[in-house]
Protein backbone atom coordinates (compact mmCIF):
# COMPACT_ATOMS: atom_id res chain seq x y z
CA UNK A 1 0.00 0.00 0.00
CA UNK A 2 1.16 3.53 -0.79
CA UNK A 3 2.28 5.36 2.37
CA UNK A 4 2.66 9.12 2.78
CA UNK A 5 3.99 10.69 5.97
CA UNK A 6 2.53 14.11 6.81
CA UNK A 7 3.54 13.96 10.48
CA UNK A 8 7.23 14.84 10.38
CA UNK A 9 6.91 17.16 13.36
CA UNK A 10 6.36 14.09 15.52
CA UNK A 11 9.36 12.23 14.15
CA UNK A 12 11.72 12.50 11.19
CA UNK A 13 14.64 10.46 9.85
CA UNK A 14 18.21 11.55 10.43
CA UNK A 15 19.89 13.41 7.63
CA UNK A 16 22.44 10.98 6.17
CA UNK A 17 25.30 13.39 6.84
CA UNK A 18 24.19 13.56 10.48
CA UNK A 19 24.23 9.79 10.87
CA UNK A 20 27.66 9.52 9.23
CA UNK A 21 29.04 12.12 11.63
CA UNK A 22 27.66 10.29 14.68
CA UNK A 23 28.69 6.69 14.01
CA UNK A 24 32.32 6.73 15.19
CA UNK A 25 31.32 8.20 18.55
CA UNK A 26 29.35 5.05 19.36
CA UNK A 27 32.17 2.61 18.76
CA UNK A 28 35.60 4.18 18.21
CA UNK A 29 35.69 7.67 19.69
CA UNK A 30 33.80 6.64 22.83
CA UNK A 31 35.86 8.53 25.38
CA UNK A 32 34.49 10.86 28.03
CA UNK A 33 35.07 14.53 27.16
CA UNK A 34 35.81 15.21 30.84
CA UNK A 35 38.70 12.71 30.87
CA UNK A 36 42.20 14.07 31.37
CA UNK A 37 43.77 11.58 28.96
CA UNK A 38 43.77 11.41 25.17
CA UNK A 39 40.64 9.25 24.84
CA UNK A 40 38.65 12.34 25.77
CA UNK A 41 40.31 14.61 23.24
CA UNK A 42 38.29 13.81 20.12
CA UNK A 43 34.89 13.71 21.88
CA UNK A 44 35.69 17.01 23.61
CA UNK A 45 36.74 18.66 20.35
CA UNK A 46 33.66 17.29 18.55
CA UNK A 47 31.37 18.55 21.30
CA UNK A 48 32.78 22.08 21.04
CA UNK A 49 32.50 21.97 17.24
CA UNK A 50 28.84 21.04 17.64
CA UNK A 51 28.35 23.86 20.12
CA UNK A 52 29.81 26.28 17.59
CA UNK A 53 27.56 25.02 14.77
CA UNK A 54 24.46 25.35 16.91
CA UNK A 55 25.49 28.86 17.97
CA UNK A 56 25.97 29.86 14.32
CA UNK A 57 22.44 28.68 13.51
CA UNK A 58 20.99 31.25 15.92
CA UNK A 59 23.63 34.00 15.74
CA UNK A 60 24.89 33.33 19.25
CA UNK A 61 28.17 33.04 21.14
CA UNK A 62 29.00 29.34 21.47
CA UNK A 63 29.74 29.87 25.18
CA UNK A 64 26.02 30.47 25.65
CA UNK A 65 24.94 27.02 24.40
CA UNK A 66 24.01 24.52 27.13
CA UNK A 67 23.25 20.97 25.99
CA UNK A 68 20.19 19.15 27.31
CA UNK A 69 18.42 15.89 26.49
CA UNK A 70 15.37 17.57 24.93
CA UNK A 71 13.61 20.85 24.27
CA UNK A 72 11.33 20.10 27.24
CA UNK A 73 14.34 19.94 29.54
CA UNK A 74 15.71 23.14 28.03
CA UNK A 75 12.37 24.88 28.65
CA UNK A 76 12.40 23.68 32.24
CA UNK A 77 15.95 24.90 32.76
CA UNK A 78 15.02 28.27 31.27
CA UNK A 79 11.86 28.82 33.30
CA UNK A 80 12.48 27.10 36.62
CA UNK A 81 16.20 27.74 36.48
CA UNK A 82 15.68 31.48 36.11
CA UNK A 83 12.79 31.67 38.58
CA UNK A 84 14.72 29.88 41.29
CA UNK A 85 17.77 32.06 40.70
CA UNK A 86 15.75 35.27 40.88
CA UNK A 87 12.98 34.43 43.33
CA UNK A 88 13.73 37.43 45.56
CA UNK A 89 13.14 39.88 42.70
CA UNK A 90 9.45 39.17 42.14
CA UNK A 91 6.79 36.51 41.74
CA UNK A 92 5.06 37.21 38.41
CA UNK A 93 5.57 35.25 35.17
CA UNK A 94 4.06 35.98 31.74
CA UNK A 95 3.60 33.48 28.92
CA UNK A 96 1.19 32.99 26.04
CA UNK A 97 -1.83 30.72 26.14
CA UNK A 98 -0.45 28.66 23.23
CA UNK A 99 2.89 27.64 24.71
CA UNK A 100 4.04 24.03 24.67
CA UNK A 101 3.02 21.96 27.70
CA UNK A 102 6.67 21.87 28.81
CA UNK A 103 6.19 25.56 29.64
CA UNK A 104 2.51 25.59 30.65
CA UNK A 105 2.74 22.66 33.06
CA UNK A 106 5.72 24.26 34.79
CA UNK A 107 3.68 27.38 35.32
CA UNK A 108 0.88 25.35 36.92
CA UNK A 109 3.42 23.88 39.34
CA UNK A 110 4.88 27.30 40.09
CA UNK A 111 1.41 28.68 40.81
CA UNK A 112 1.05 26.06 43.53
CA UNK A 113 4.24 27.44 45.04
CA UNK A 114 2.72 30.93 45.17
CA UNK A 115 3.90 32.45 41.92
CA UNK A 116 1.47 34.54 39.88
CA UNK A 117 1.04 33.66 36.19
CA UNK A 118 -0.49 35.65 33.35
CA UNK A 119 -1.28 33.76 30.14
CA UNK A 120 -1.65 36.23 27.31
CA UNK A 121 -4.51 35.63 24.85
CA UNK A 122 -3.85 35.29 21.13
CA UNK A 123 -5.78 36.52 18.12
CA UNK A 124 -7.66 34.25 15.72
CA UNK A 125 -4.37 33.45 13.96
CA UNK A 126 -2.60 32.50 17.19
CA UNK A 127 -0.41 35.62 17.54
CA UNK A 128 0.23 37.61 20.71
CA UNK A 129 -0.54 41.35 20.58
CA UNK A 130 2.44 43.32 22.01
CA UNK A 131 0.00 45.73 23.63
CA UNK A 132 -1.37 42.85 25.70
CA UNK A 133 2.14 42.09 26.96
CA UNK A 134 2.80 45.74 27.79
CA UNK A 135 -0.37 45.89 29.89
CA UNK A 136 0.45 42.63 31.67
CA UNK A 137 3.94 43.62 32.88
CA UNK A 138 4.14 44.67 36.54
CA UNK A 139 6.97 45.64 38.86
CA UNK A 140 6.91 42.04 40.10
CA UNK A 141 7.36 40.41 36.67
CA UNK A 142 10.53 38.31 36.60
CA UNK A 143 10.18 36.41 33.32
CA UNK A 144 8.40 36.56 29.97
CA UNK A 145 8.28 33.31 27.97
CA UNK A 146 6.73 33.39 24.48
CA UNK A 147 7.48 30.87 21.74
CA UNK A 148 9.03 31.84 18.41
CA UNK A 149 6.52 29.80 16.40
CA UNK A 150 3.71 27.48 17.35
CA UNK A 151 4.52 23.82 16.62
CA UNK A 152 0.87 22.95 16.01
CA UNK A 153 -0.57 25.72 13.81
CA UNK A 154 2.73 27.19 12.58
CA UNK A 155 2.07 30.85 13.43
CA UNK A 156 5.23 32.92 13.95
CA UNK A 157 5.16 35.34 16.88
CA UNK A 158 6.42 38.97 16.74
CA UNK A 159 9.28 38.10 19.10
CA UNK A 160 11.37 41.20 18.41
CA UNK A 161 8.53 43.54 19.42
CA UNK A 162 7.64 41.43 22.44
CA UNK A 163 11.20 41.09 23.72
CA UNK A 164 11.77 44.86 23.34
CA UNK A 165 8.96 45.51 25.82
CA UNK A 166 10.54 43.14 28.33
CA UNK A 167 14.01 44.56 27.77
CA UNK A 168 12.79 48.10 28.47
CA UNK A 169 11.74 46.86 31.91
CA UNK A 170 14.92 44.77 32.36
CA UNK A 171 12.88 41.56 32.45
CA UNK A 172 14.50 38.38 31.05
CA UNK A 173 12.82 37.04 27.91
CA UNK A 174 12.75 33.36 26.97
CA UNK A 175 11.55 31.96 23.66
CA UNK A 176 10.91 28.34 22.79
CA UNK A 177 12.27 28.16 19.24
CA UNK A 178 12.23 24.38 18.98
CA UNK A 179 9.67 24.41 16.15
CA UNK A 180 11.33 27.33 14.34
CA UNK A 181 15.06 26.59 14.46
CA UNK A 182 16.31 25.15 11.20
CA UNK A 183 13.26 26.44 9.31
CA UNK A 184 13.56 30.22 9.58
CA UNK A 185 16.35 32.69 10.16
CA UNK A 186 17.04 33.21 13.85
CA UNK A 187 19.45 35.66 15.45
CA UNK A 188 19.38 36.05 19.22
CA UNK A 189 20.77 39.59 18.96
CA UNK A 190 18.10 40.78 16.51
CA UNK A 191 15.43 38.92 18.45
CA UNK A 192 16.60 40.47 21.71
CA UNK A 193 16.12 37.25 23.69
CA UNK A 194 17.98 36.16 26.81
CA UNK A 195 17.11 32.47 26.64
CA UNK A 196 16.25 30.34 23.58
CA UNK A 197 15.30 26.67 23.35
CA UNK A 198 16.26 24.37 20.47
CA UNK A 199 15.57 20.73 19.56
CA UNK A 200 17.82 18.85 17.15
CA UNK A 201 15.21 16.32 16.07
CA UNK A 202 13.06 19.07 14.57
CA UNK A 203 15.56 19.62 11.72
CA UNK A 204 16.69 16.06 11.00
CA UNK A 205 19.01 15.65 13.98
CA UNK A 206 18.80 12.87 16.58
CA UNK A 207 16.00 12.51 19.08
CA UNK A 208 17.10 13.26 22.63
CA UNK A 209 19.17 16.28 21.58
CA UNK A 210 18.27 19.72 22.89
CA UNK A 211 19.96 22.93 23.91
CA UNK A 212 19.32 26.18 25.72
CA UNK A 213 20.98 29.41 24.70
CA UNK A 214 21.76 31.52 27.77
CA UNK A 215 22.81 35.13 27.29
CA UNK A 216 25.90 36.14 29.23
CA UNK A 217 24.96 37.57 32.60
CA UNK A 218 21.70 35.61 32.95
CA UNK A 219 21.77 33.51 36.12
CA UNK A 220 20.14 30.08 36.27
CA UNK A 221 19.87 27.46 38.98
CA UNK A 222 20.62 23.96 37.66
CA UNK A 223 17.80 21.42 37.66
CA UNK A 224 20.22 18.47 37.64
CA UNK A 225 22.99 18.78 40.19
CA UNK A 226 26.16 16.75 40.21
CA UNK A 227 29.31 17.39 38.22
CA UNK A 228 30.54 20.52 36.49
CA UNK A 229 29.43 19.64 32.97
CA UNK A 230 27.88 22.45 30.90
CA UNK A 231 29.29 25.14 33.18
CA UNK A 232 27.57 23.50 36.15
CA UNK A 233 24.12 24.06 34.62
CA UNK A 234 23.45 20.47 33.53
CA UNK A 235 25.30 17.70 35.35
CA UNK A 236 25.85 14.26 33.84
CA UNK A 237 28.12 12.67 31.23
CA UNK A 238 27.34 14.24 27.88
CA UNK A 239 25.63 12.18 25.17
CA UNK A 240 28.37 12.80 22.64
CA UNK A 241 26.81 10.97 19.64
CA UNK A 242 23.57 12.96 20.04
CA UNK A 243 25.43 16.22 20.54
CA UNK A 244 27.62 15.60 17.49
CA UNK A 245 24.55 14.77 15.41
CA UNK A 246 22.75 17.85 16.70
CA UNK A 247 25.67 20.02 15.67
CA UNK A 248 25.88 18.49 12.20
CA UNK A 249 22.13 18.90 11.71
CA UNK A 250 22.49 22.58 12.68
CA UNK A 251 25.30 22.99 10.15
CA UNK A 252 23.27 21.37 7.36
CA UNK A 253 20.20 23.43 8.28
CA UNK A 254 22.16 26.70 8.25
CA UNK A 255 23.77 25.96 4.89
CA UNK A 256 20.44 25.00 3.29
CA UNK A 257 18.05 27.24 5.22
CA UNK A 258 16.81 29.49 2.41
CA UNK A 259 16.57 26.71 -0.17
CA UNK A 260 14.84 24.32 2.25
CA UNK A 261 12.33 26.92 3.44
CA UNK A 262 11.39 28.01 -0.10
CA UNK A 263 10.99 24.42 -1.25
CA UNK A 264 8.68 23.43 1.59
CA UNK A 265 6.67 26.67 1.48
CA UNK A 266 5.97 26.12 -2.23
CA UNK A 267 4.97 22.50 -1.64
CA UNK A 268 2.80 23.44 1.33
CA UNK A 269 1.02 26.13 -0.69
CA UNK A 270 0.42 23.68 -3.52
CA UNK A 271 -1.09 21.18 -1.08
CA UNK A 272 -3.23 23.89 0.52
CA UNK A 273 -4.55 25.08 -2.85
CA UNK A 274 -5.40 21.54 -3.92
CA UNK A 275 -7.25 20.74 -0.70
CA UNK A 276 -9.21 23.99 -0.52
CA UNK A 277 -10.16 23.91 -4.22
CA UNK A 278 -11.42 20.32 -4.01
CA UNK A 279 -12.90 19.84 -0.54
CA UNK A 280 -15.71 22.05 0.76
CA UNK A 281 -15.98 23.33 4.32
CA UNK A 282 -12.27 23.44 5.16
CA UNK A 283 -10.91 25.99 7.63
CA UNK A 284 -7.27 27.11 7.77
CA UNK A 285 -5.81 27.40 11.27
CA UNK A 286 -2.90 29.73 11.95
CA UNK A 287 -1.72 32.74 10.00
CA UNK A 288 -2.15 32.34 6.21
CA UNK A 289 1.31 33.75 5.44
CA UNK A 290 3.33 34.36 8.61
CA UNK A 291 3.79 30.69 9.42
CA UNK A 292 6.40 27.93 9.35
CA UNK A 293 7.20 26.78 5.83
CA UNK A 294 6.49 23.08 6.38
CA UNK A 295 3.26 23.46 8.38
CA UNK A 296 -0.35 23.24 7.20
CA UNK A 297 -3.14 22.99 9.77
CA UNK A 298 -6.77 22.61 8.73
CA UNK A 299 -10.13 21.85 10.30
CA UNK A 300 -12.60 19.72 8.37
CA UNK A 301 -16.06 20.93 9.33
CA UNK A 302 -18.75 18.49 10.55
CA UNK A 303 -16.36 15.60 11.22
CA UNK A 304 -14.16 14.48 14.11
CA UNK A 305 -10.38 14.51 13.85
CA UNK A 306 -9.65 11.10 15.31
CA UNK A 307 -11.98 9.43 12.80
CA UNK A 308 -10.26 11.35 10.00
CA UNK A 309 -6.86 10.30 11.31
CA UNK A 310 -7.79 6.61 11.46
CA UNK A 311 -9.40 6.59 8.01
CA UNK A 312 -6.41 8.39 6.50
CA UNK A 313 -4.09 5.87 8.11
CA UNK A 314 -6.08 3.08 6.46
CA UNK A 315 -5.36 4.87 3.17
CA UNK A 316 -1.63 5.01 4.02
CA UNK A 317 -1.57 8.73 4.92
CA UNK A 318 -0.12 9.57 8.33
CA UNK A 319 -1.15 12.84 9.99
CA UNK A 320 -1.75 14.08 13.52
CA UNK A 321 -5.01 15.32 14.96
CA UNK A 322 -5.61 18.60 16.73
CA UNK A 323 -7.24 16.78 19.60
CA UNK A 324 -5.84 14.48 22.24
CA UNK A 325 -7.39 11.39 23.76
CA UNK A 326 -7.90 11.34 27.49
CA UNK A 327 -9.21 8.44 29.55
CA UNK A 328 -12.88 9.42 29.36
CA UNK A 329 -13.19 12.18 26.77
CA UNK A 330 -11.84 13.68 23.59
CA UNK A 331 -10.30 17.02 24.52
CA UNK A 332 -9.63 19.81 22.05
CA UNK A 333 -6.13 21.16 21.68
CA UNK A 334 -5.45 24.09 24.01
CA UNK A 335 -3.99 25.95 21.02
CA UNK A 336 -7.18 25.68 18.97
CA UNK A 337 -9.26 26.62 21.99
CA UNK A 338 -7.11 29.74 22.43
CA UNK A 339 -7.81 30.69 18.79
CA UNK A 340 -11.51 30.77 19.60
CA UNK A 341 -12.45 27.80 17.44
CA UNK A 342 -15.73 26.13 18.29
CA UNK A 343 -15.37 22.67 19.88
CA UNK A 344 -16.87 21.10 16.77
CA UNK A 345 -14.36 22.76 14.45
CA UNK A 346 -11.45 22.11 16.79
CA UNK A 347 -12.27 18.43 16.99
CA UNK A 348 -12.10 18.11 13.21
CA UNK A 349 -8.57 19.45 12.87
CA UNK A 350 -5.54 17.90 11.18
CA UNK A 351 -1.90 18.92 11.41
CA UNK A 352 0.05 18.25 8.21
CA UNK A 353 3.83 18.59 8.47
CA UNK A 354 6.02 18.11 5.40
CA UNK A 355 9.38 16.38 5.42
CA UNK A 356 12.22 14.99 3.31
CA UNK A 357 10.07 12.47 1.44
CA UNK A 358 7.21 14.88 0.70
CA UNK A 359 6.65 15.49 -3.01
CA UNK A 360 4.16 17.20 -5.30
CA UNK A 361 3.27 13.91 -7.00
CA UNK A 362 1.51 12.79 -3.80
CA UNK A 363 -0.82 15.79 -3.58
CA UNK A 364 -3.56 14.43 -5.89
CA UNK A 365 -3.75 11.20 -3.86
CA UNK A 366 -3.85 13.10 -0.54
CA UNK A 367 -6.59 15.38 -1.86
CA UNK A 368 -8.62 12.50 -3.28
CA UNK A 369 -8.45 10.42 -0.11
CA UNK A 370 -9.17 13.27 2.29
CA UNK A 371 -12.09 14.39 0.12
CA UNK A 372 -13.62 10.91 0.00
CA UNK A 373 -13.13 10.33 3.72
CA UNK A 374 -14.57 13.73 4.63
CA UNK A 375 -17.63 13.06 2.46
CA UNK A 376 -18.12 9.62 4.02
CA UNK A 377 -17.88 10.90 7.60
CA UNK A 378 -20.12 13.88 6.88
CA UNK A 379 -22.83 11.57 5.62
CA UNK A 380 -22.80 10.01 9.09
CA UNK A 381 -22.72 13.36 10.90
CA UNK A 382 -25.88 14.81 12.48
CA UNK A 383 -24.18 18.21 12.44
CA UNK A 384 -23.75 18.08 8.68
CA UNK A 385 -27.33 17.02 8.04
CA UNK A 386 -28.54 19.83 10.30
CA UNK A 387 -26.40 22.25 8.31
CA UNK A 388 -27.88 21.01 5.00
CA UNK A 389 -31.38 21.34 6.41
CA UNK A 390 -30.76 24.94 7.42
CA UNK A 391 -29.17 25.71 4.06
CA UNK A 392 -32.15 24.33 2.17
CA UNK A 393 -34.61 26.21 4.34
CA UNK A 394 -32.75 29.47 3.71
CA UNK A 395 -32.50 28.92 -0.03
Amino acid sequence: MKTINLDYAAGAPLDRAVLDKMISFFTEDYGNPSSGHSLGDKPRKAMEEARQNIALLIGADSKGIVFTASASEANNLAVKGLIKAGKKKGDHIIASAVEHFSVLNQLKSLQKEGYKVTLLPVDSYGAVNPEQLEKAITDQTILVSIQTANPEIGTIQPVEKLSALARDKEIPFHTDASAAAGWMELDVEKMGVDLLTLAGDQFYGPKGSGALYVRRGVRLMPLIEGGIQERGLRAGTENIPAIVGFGEAAKVARENLEERSKKFAALRDELKESLFNSIPHLHLNGHPENRLSRNLHVSVSFVEGEALLMRLQMAGIYVSSGSSCTSQALKSSHVLTALGLSPELAQGSLQLTLGPESKAEDIPYITEQLGEIAALLRNMSPLYHQYLKEENSNA
